[in-house]
């Protein structure tokens, strides 16, 4: 008997379910962990792993190429540009389709039936100012699980799928799903009846916790291997600041591999030539020369989480040079996520007007996602909806739940 599984391809981690008498049930993807890093790596024979053994060979220092953020490309031209990984050619949109191929591969195997069908989450919006583009990620995405062996693709925006699962409301209470990915931030306005949630609105944004990360290492990271810093005029008198462009490549998480190019080394190169700081550049070519784009990546996302917490944290960056590292204070974190914090107290606002309600007919906000836990989400939301109560036991799996749950009426609808 073929299954329809719920699958949640999220920008950091990716999760399956299935329903099981009414209940979600998680499939293991790894021993002991019901969700995967979405994180990619190939060796130089074009072996691939995926999830927490992709991130491995990435702290171990082994050769070969790290991917992470893939999602994140959906519906851009990066998608299908074709370039050396693992050997041979390949486009973003062919490493997709073969991460959802072997989460369809070990599902099979635990499921012991074939997987044909699959209810997706997606971002109620993946590209929220470029209404063309955010129909192209669809497709992208379609295709994708296309290639990867799924002949039954149903989407569902994963708000939507978290209010299925929503626990704690009372009935005929109207809640705020606020959906903060890696990639993108939803809303979803809902009321429970019936043991159902009946979507009242939903609105999203291109804002997720990649680009807090990447927000943080522009300000506090890159400047300390030459960010904002000038270069020497080679046949005039002046300066020329140093290209932003490799800075804004280096702190975005799907960009970083392939800025380990001749080309882009031979750049830094040269600007270390002429570079009036010379010693920060110098730092640069370490790390494109050793490769240590993920590495920073990972201290950046550190030091966001330390800061959270409400203790004085830093970027360590002693992998670059000894002794060198960023601090970050939570009121470093506060100031320079700022304008993320108005965009999200923006969104919220959008949303209840959509709906046509005030904020006072908010009984509940339902967060969900690790970058929902952030103290800028919190801060956004209770702006706009001060007396609503705060439910966060589901942040992780919420959407995957809801998903599963889904599943189970897609199957009763073939």
């Amino acid at each position: 008997m073929d299954l329809t599984v719920g699958l949640d391809f999220g920008t950091s981690n990716s999760a399956v379910g299935v329903a099981v008498n009414g209940q979600p049930w998680l499939v293991e993807l790894e021993p002991g962990e019901k969700t995967l890093p979405t994180a990619v790596f190939f060796d130089p024979k074009g072996g691939m792993r995926l999830g927490s053994a992709a991130n491995r060979a990435l702290i171990d220092g082994e050769e070969g190429r790290y991917m992470r953020a893939l999602k994140s490309v959906l519906g851009t031209p990066l998608l299908r540009e074709t370039r050396p990984i693992g050997g041979k050619r390949q486009s973003l949109l062919d490493v997709i389709a073969l991460f959802l191929r072997d989460l369809r591969v070990r599902t099979e195997d635990q499921l012991r039936n074939p997987v044909t069908g699959v209810v997706s989450g997606r971002p109620v919006h993946f590209h929220s100012r470029d209404a063309a583009m955010d129909a192209q990620a669809e497709r992208d995405l379609r295709e994708a699980y296309t290639m990867a062996g799924f002949s039954d693709i149903r989407f569902l925006p994963e708000p939507e799928a978290a209010a299925l699962s929503a626990r704690d409301l009372a009935a005929g209470e109207i809640g705020l799903v606020v959906d903060i990915g890696g990639g993108t931030s939803d809303f979803t306005l809902f009321r429970k009846a019936n043991g159902r949630a009946e979507v009242l609105a939903s609105h999203g944004i291109r804002l997720g916790g990649t680009h807090f990360d990447r927000a943080l290492s522009l300000r506090h990271a890159m400047p300390l291997l030459g960010a904002g810093t000038e270069v020497r005029r080679a046949l005039a008198e002046g300066r020329l600041p140093v290209p932003a462009s490799l800075f804004n490549d280096l702190a975005t998480w799907q960009k970083i591999p392939f800025l380990y190019t001749r080309d882009t080394l031979s750049l830094a190169r040269d600007l270390v030539r002429h570079a009036v700081e010379p010693e920060k550049l110098a730092r640069l070519i370490e790390v494109l020369e050793a490769e240590l784009g993920h590495d920073i990546a990972f201290a950046v996302e550190a030091a966001k989480i330390g800061a959270n917490g409400g203790k004085d944290a830093a970027v360590n960056l002693s992998l670059v040079e000894k002794g060198l590292s960023a601090p970050l204070t939570p009121a470093d974190l506060a100031a320079c996520l700022a304008g993320n914090r108005a965009e999200l107290s923006e969104a919220i606002r959008d949303t209840l007007a959509s709906a046509g309600l005030s904020p006072e007919a908010i009984g509940a906000v339902v967060y969900v996602g690790g970058s929902s836990l952030m103290d800028v989400v919190a801060r956004a939301t209770e702006e706009v909806l001060p007396q609503a109560r705060a439910l966060r036991g589901e942040a992780f799996t919420a959407v995957i739940d809801g998903l599963a749950l889904a599943s189970s009426e897609a199957r009763q609808d073939t």
